[in-house]
């Protein structure tokens, strides 16, 4: 299992300054620390952008844990990142260990997330991954 830091992003239904009292379903926080449910796009890597979840369909969002599929786009980065491709990858994302969001206490917010790859993954990844959410 290895563990890194990620984030959400793109535009969703909801945003955690909508909510104003707690809600049974966490959100996501993205890299511009705002609260996403259900979004289509997601940016693991806030930084540069080289690894983001695309496509994503949510098949279970709930208090406990978040559901579905998509794919990963992840920059190659050979012979380095500016030069590098951006390979998709078919993954299912499990969004799970909700805690209370620091900057919204009123609000909950996934903290880790799991990516299961098919056959293919980019070079270097174990076919499970888990990633910890910032808030």
């Amino acid at each position: 299992m290895t563990t890194v830091s990620a984030a959400a992003t793109t535009a969703s239904p909801a945003t955690a300054s909508s909510v104003t009292q707690r809600t049974a379903s966490p959100v996501v926080v993205d890299c511009g620390s705002k609260g996403q449910v259900r979004p289509s796009d997601f940016i693991l890597a806030c930084g540069d952008g080289n690894s983001r979840l695309g496509s994503l369909q949510w098949s279970q969002w709930n208090g406990s844990s978040a559901v579905g599929h998509g794919v990963n786009v992840v920059n190659d980065c050979k012979p380095y990142c500016a030069a590098g491709k951006f390979r998709s990858y078919d993954v299912s994302v499990r969004l799970d260990q909700p805690q209370t969001w620091k900057a919204h206490p009123q609000q909950r917010h996934y903290s880790q997330i799991t990516l299961t790859y098919g056959d293919q993954r980019p070079a270097g990844y174990p076919q499970v991954v888990t990633f910890t959410l910032w808030s």
